[in-house]
């Protein structure tokens, strides 16, 4: 006697374990494109402070070296080199990651420089410096009470957390990191005859 498709126990159960599956990996899915829209926006905000903030810096050289002797932390021809230095690798971090080429080394380079500025910040708030951070241009001596450390540490905070977090998880939409990914898990799926490009994206 033929038994109806779908009626013996053991098609019963594997159908339960098959929408169980589904139903646990449903949300997991979901959460890895969520933190990758998040790796997104990280990415962007960070690339266009580097783009706009080394921009800014490298077309007047002159002031960038005022801003960069104002914190008073460094010789002279010190500060000089880091003046000349500094636009361009803020630049360099900023198109790496717009590109999402080697986010997480863009992660650390970021957090590495956030970190140095809020040093600086805080070291002259502390000081009684009376000086403009020079962050997005501009720098050197202020009035007394023109100074706006806090809302420039509070900023600066912002960006450091999105810094870590391209450190800590560099995978994201829309980069090149993530097309290699891809790319390499076509060519190991092939050669091992199971392909899954979703996994790497």
């Amino acid at each position: 006697m033929a038994v109806p498709a779908g009626s013996h126990p053991m098609h019963r159960l594997a159908g339960t374990v098959k929408r169980v599956t589904i139903t646990h990996e449903a949300p997991s899915a979901l959460r890895r494109r969520i933190l990758d829209g998040l790796g997104l926006a990280a990415r962007l905000l960070l690339a266009g402070v580097w783009l706009i903030s080394g921009w800014l810096k490298a077309s007047d050289p002159i002031e960038t070296r005022v801003a960069v002797r104002a914190y008073q932390l460094l010789p002279d021809d010190v500060s000089d080199l880091v003046a000349a230095v500094l636009p361009y690798a803020e630049i360099a971090v900023g198109v790496i990651l717009l590109a999402g080429l080697a986010t997480r080394i863009g992660g650390i380079l970021s957090t590495l420089m956030l970190i140095a500025f809020l040093f600086g910040v805080i070291s002259a708030a502390a000081r009684g410096l009376s000086i403009d951070c020079g962050c997005f241009g501009g720098g050197g001596q202020v009035e007394a009470g023109a100074t706006a450390y806090t809302e420039e540490i509070v900023r600066d905070t912002v960006f450091l957390i999105a810094a870590v977090y391209l450190l800590v998880r560099p995978r994201s939409w829309l980069s090149i990191d993530g097309w290699v990914r891809r790319r390499q898990a076509v060519t190991d799926g092939a050669a091992e005859g199971d392909t899954d490009p979703h996994d790497a994206a």
